[in-house]
């Protein structure tokens, strides 16, 4: 075992604890925050009135009845729209063009770097991960590695470039365009095209990418080609990176319409939610002004 191939496994199994943690982090310190100030915009998707925009304000006693949530019509459309990107398609079609395939990417690269390690497992295990493999397991594995693998490079690749162009000659788009943001656009685009080049030129199999993966579960370290291991450097290094970014809103949003836009619950005498706002009201106000009392705590206001 060579230094490189140490240092590698050393920066990956960083790269990923890291990510995990700092994830972790964010999400226990968004669940803690303050309650959140209650929308009332209707219709929710939750309601059974939903589809012509009513809600359970029409019923009387609406706070006494036993109320049906329908979490799993929401989460389908939250899917739908992580993998449409449909608000952008209405809105602004040529920007949805580079940013649709650009996202993709992002989602495939996450699911083939996990493929690759479920498929070390079963390599692990004594199952071959081929196309002539004699497990329908071991099968599988190899077509979803190698087809999740060549759309997120050629996709993220492609949308890079395109949205790339895009801040570039939009005017509007350069406008609210930081030099942080063209930085993560090449930062992604150097993270697809690496692993394009891999695959094309040194790997078209991707069997590298599991054969480095079993190193890892078994902590016999192998070493890969220099295409490959460029990509794999460059993708821990994402994966380190993508904590200081906005790529949290992946997670995030999801709280931002459970907890947040869809969030109704009833302020019910003696409940969790009063408990919680009276809590809230005992902290002090720590800004000043005319009718404002600092230092004081809200409920004393």
């Amino acid at each position: 075992m060579n230094s490189m191939n140490a240092f590698i496994a050393i920066l990956t199994y960083f790269a990923y604890t890291f990510i995990i943690v700092a994830y972790t982090v964010k999400i226990i310190k968004y669940l803690k925050l303050p309650v959140h100030l209650r929308w009332e915009l209707y219709p929710v998707i939750h309601e059974e009135a939903y589809q012509y925009g009513g809600s359970c304000f029409e019923k009387s006693n609406w706070w006494d009845m036993a109320r049906k949530r329908r979490n799993l019509k929401g989460i389908l459309w939250l899917l739908r729209g992580y993998f449409t990107l449909d608000e952008y398609f209405k809105k602004n079609l040529f920007y949805w063009l580079g940013l649709y395939p650009w996202h993709i990417g992002f989602i495939f690269i996450i699911t083939f770097h996990i493929l690759c390690f479920m498929g070390a497992l079963f390599m692990v295990s004594g199952i071959s991960i081929s196309h002539d493999s004699p497990d329908v397991i071991g099968r599988f594995f190899y077509y979803a590695i190698l087809l999740t693998g060549v759309i997120s490079f050629i996709s993220g690749a492609i949308g890079g470039i395109i949205i790339l162009i895009n801040r570039v000659i939009d005017k509007n788009l350069k406008t609210y365009a930081s030099p942080l943001q063209f930085f993560m656009y090449l930062f992604t685009l150097a993270v697809f095209l690496s692993g394009l080049y891999s695959w094309h030129y040194t790997d078209p199999d991707l069997q590298e990418y599991r054969q480095f993966w079993v190193g890892l579960i078994t902590f016999n370290f192998i070493g890969v080609e220099t295409a490959t291991m460029v990509h794999i450097i460059f993708f821990d290094l994402f994966l380190i990176y993508l904590p200081f970014t906005r790529s949290l809103h992946y997670i995030t949003r999801f709280f931002a319409f459970f907890l947040i836009r869809w969030e109704d619950t009833p302020n019910i005498r003696g409940g969790e939610l009063e408990k919680k706002l009276l809590k809230q009201l005992d902290n002090k106000i720590t800004w000043s002004g005319p009718h404002i009392m600092s230092g004081k705590p809200w409920k004393e206001q």
